[in-house]
């Protein structure tokens, strides 16, 4: 039995209004006449299957406050589900109604993807730690760091209990150097080029007076958190299947820095600067006085339950192509080893610091990105040892491009629809491994789930093609 015709005007009135939209802004987001807005807002007309289809894909936090968490959470996973490209395409209003109509079938139909997808995730888990096991102590096992890569992942790059306590923590009256003062530590500079940027020396603390202001400030906060927060840390690192002491050791310094990131930006005050910027991360660098990557980092966990911001996708890539952080809340998954797509714009901002590029970019599950790259330069602070050069990228999915200050530098408009300088989006992967395209010209190695056919007449710029 469908449900009832749900009115929800003072609801979605709210919604725009808390999104700093006025309603011709809104029927634009929404793909709506301003008239027929108007006339849900004023309760004249009940939420159609296309609306709250619209609403799922430009508001799905906010989705479950007008229709519940139930109808909303299953929209949203049979939405993607459905976004499968190895399924029949269904417009979103089908997707919509099929929720609402038939919810037993769709939270089968969700149930059955996500076993598919669990199974490829297996398949590609188990391949790629096959290849990388030379250096570990047999296939498929995981070297401590990895393990906590994995914690943090599994996470969602969240952890709610920290991050509430941190922002609780500030209130603006004592800095961070008066917090540790409670604690009776004290700070000092060590002017040696070399020394470590921090070392904590019974109540010391000692930070490299080479290491950028914004850098000094962080470590000061790791060392608060790490103290104030000691407890929370240690009841959950307890509690996190890791087999390692030193992968122990390695989530509680990890935990202690995600601590240290909400106490220099509070998840209510960055969240709604983010907004307010369109997440212009140079803006809120200065704001909050953090870098490039802190700021970039600190984006990437913004999923308070309730209170989500915009869902990206955050890495750091070095040199040669290593990817050293990495999260996403988004659709796209990163590989757990080896590099990253060779089309990906974060290889050339590597070598071009200091400049931001931007991409919009496909996968092959049909979904679209926009993604900002920029590459970075940390000195240190002597010619005998080479300075740090890594990139750092953050992106969203293009449907989030109106919220994306980024995305006005390739044209992608409101859902994701490219005008102007955009053109088609650049075809990307995951890894060569796991990458079904069969026409990338840039492929290091085949994928490992099609086979390959050798012409010995035919030579092209790959030398096999992929069937």
């Amino acid at each position: 039995m469908p449900r009832a015709r749900l009115y929800a005007g003072d609801r979605l009135r709210d919604l725009r209004r808390g999104a700093g939209l006025n309603q011709r802004a809104m029927a634009a987001r929404l793909g709506l006449s301003v008239s027929y807005l108007s006339q849900l807002e004023g309760g004249e007309r009940p939420l159609t299957a296309a609306v709250t289809a619209a609403l799922a894909r430009h508001f799905p936090a906010a989705l479950a406050g007008i229709e519940g968490e139930v109808p909303a959470r299953r929209l949203a996973a049979l939405s993607a589900a459905l976004a499968d490209p190895a399924v029949a395409p269904l417009d979103a209003e089908g997707v919509a109604r099929l929720a609402d109509e038939q919810p037993d079938l769709a939270d089968r139909f969700v149930a059955l993807h996500a076993a598919k997808r669990a199974a490829e995730e297996r398949a590609a888990l188990a391949e790629e730690a096959m290849t990388s096991s030379a250096g570990h102590a047999g296939a498929g096992a995981r070297l401590p760091w990895e393990a906590v890569r994995d914690w943090f992942h599994d996470a969602g790059n969240y952890v709610d209990a920290l991050d509430r306590a941190g922002e609780a923590l500030v209130d603006g009256r004592d800095t961070f150097e008066q917090r540790l003062g409670d604690y009776h530590v004290t700070l000092a500079l060590d002017p040696d080029d070399a020394a470590p940027l921090a070392r904590l020396d019974g109540h010391v603390l000692t930070l490299a007076a080479a290491a950028p202001p914004e850098t000094r400030r962080f470590l000061i906060a790791h060392r608060l958190a790490a103290i104030a927060f000691a407890e929370p840390i240690a009841e959950i690192v307890a509690a996190a299947p890791l087999a390692h002491d030193e992968a122990r050791r390695l989530l509680s310094i990890g935990l202690a820095n995600y601590a240290a990131g909400a106490l220099v930006m509070p998840y209510t005050a960055f969240r709604a600067e983010a907004k307010a910027t369109r997440h212009d991360i140079d803006r809120l660098s200065r704001r909050f006085g953090v870098s490039f990557e802190q700021a970039c980092h600190r984006l990437s966990t913004l999923q308070r339950p309730g209170a989500e911001g915009v869902p990206f996708y955050f890495c750091r890539v070095d040199m040669a192509g290593n990817i050293t952080k990495r999260h996403s809340a988004t659709r796209l998954q990163f590989a757990r080893f080896g590099g990253a797509c060779p089309l990906w714009h974060v290889h050339e901002a590597a070598a071009i610091p200091d400049r931001i590029l931007v991409q919009h970019a496909e996968t092959p599950d049909g979904v679209r990105y926009v993604s900002m790259a920029k590459g970075l330069v940390k000195p240190s602070g002597r010619f005998a040892r080479a300075p740090r050069r890594y990139a750092v990228v953050l992106g969203c999915e293009a449907v989030h491009a109106a919220d994306f200050v980024y995305a006005d530098a390739v044209g992608v408009s409101h859902g994701g629809v490219t005008a102007g300088l955009a053109g088609a989006p650049t075809p990307i992967g995951i890894s060569c491994r796991l990458c079904p395209r069969s026409d990338c010209d840039q492929r290091a190695f085949p994928p490992t789930d099609r086979a390959i056919r050798v012409d010995p007449a035919t030579r092209g710029v790959v030398p096999y093609a992929v069937i």
